[in-house]
């Protein structure tokens, strides 16, 4: 088997020499997605048939449709860890940067041990950073360090790291999707991955609910920028009217993005409480929504991002435009020198 990480590998095997004897929090991200969850469940794993102490915690609750990948698994919440006596070591996955976890879990583990992301923002706040903006997603280097440590890796195992690696590469069709995607994709299915039950799971199990969130959503559409974005809204109340949650704002995005034409797709949501969270995705990544959304205190890849604003919306849709247009005057100016 070819080597996949040479460098990122030899740092992870390290950092398990350096874990000896040590009680381990996997933290993953607020509203966590597949390679999030996919993260953590594989590398709990992983770090369990060594012999770890290992638990994994969200701000969050596992989404209704990876829950299957969590089955046996120890998930805790925020509260549940606050609780619990300051004696784990934290690792954090696919947070892009240390808040992403939520404040108090960052208050609770100021000093990671180590963080295994691959956001192109993250700028690296571990002991170990085991960071690569090059892979498609988290799951995706954690597979690769593995296979090249000869690492356990049995098929629940695998299922999660593929789950990852499909949901972050938009089922293999976004410009993040690798050759080192499909080898490990690959890798992942021969060590017992299902690909059938994973589309099931994640593309297959809609509700009700979920669908009229859609209808809502493709309904505020509308185009700006001469049609080169496309931008919608989730009113505040619209979960408690449709009978729906935040996790099922999953994919909506994507909808904005995919019209003919379109460069950038946008979501905002607005909240009961005033805040507001924002979801960008490009089709090219010389857009770089991650710097727009790095202008609201956000940030992610360069074909997705996203942010969250504390106080009042406001004229911040005009602001987001605004964004968004003086950054699409820059990607046109570099193509034409």
């Amino acid at each position: 088997m070819e080597t996949f990480y040479p460098a990122l590998s030899g740092e992870f095997a390290r950092l398990l020499a350096s874990l000896a004897g040590r009680r381990i929090a996997i933290v993953g991200h607020a509203r966590p997605d597949g390679d999030c969850i996919g993260s953590q469940v594989a590398l709990a794993r992983v770090l369990a048939a060594l012999g770890f102490d290992v638990v994994c915690v969200n701000a969050d609750p596992v989404p209704r449709r990876l829950q299957f990948l969590a089955a046996g698994m120890t998930f805790l919440r925020t509260d549940d860890v606050v609780a619990l006596p300051d004696d784990r070591v934290a690792i954090f996955v696919d947070c892009a940067d240390h808040a992403r976890g939520g404040e108090r879990l960052q208050l609770r583990y100021p000093s990671p041990v180590a963080v295994v992301d691959h956001h192109i923002s993250n700028i690296g706040y571990g002991m170990t950073n085991l960071v690569d903006s090059t892979s498609a997603a988290t799951c995706e280097i954690l597979a690769g360090v593995f296979f090249d440590n000869d690492l356990p890796v049995d098929a629940p195992t695998a299922q999660a790291l593929y789950v990852g690696i499909l949901t972050d590469t938009g089922q293999f069709r976004f410009n993040s999707t690798s050759r080192r995607c499909f080898v490990l994709a690959g890798e992942l299915v021969s060590r017992g991955a299902q690909a059938s039950e994973a589309g099931y799971q994640l593309y297959e199990r809609e509700t009700a609910g979920k669908l009229r969130l859609l209808q809502h959503f493709l309904a505020s559409l509308r185009l700006e920028c001469g049609g080169r974005v496309c931008m919608g809204k989730l009113s505040a109340g619209i979960f408690e009217q449709t009978g729906t949650s935040a996790e099922d704002t999953e994919g909506l995005v994507d909808y904005a993005r995919s019209i003919d034409g379109v460069d950038i797709g946008a979501l905002i949501e607005e909240k009961s409480d005033g805040t507001v969270k924002a979801s960008l995705r490009a089709k090219e990544p010389v857009f770089r929504v991650d710097l727009v959304a790095a202008k609201f205190n956000g940030g992610g890849h360069a074909c997705a991002a996203g942010l969250n604003l504390k106080f009042g919306a406001g004229d911040f849709p005009e602001r987001l435009i605004a964004a968004l247009a003086a950054q699409i005057i820059i990607v046109d100016a570099i193509r034409k020198s």
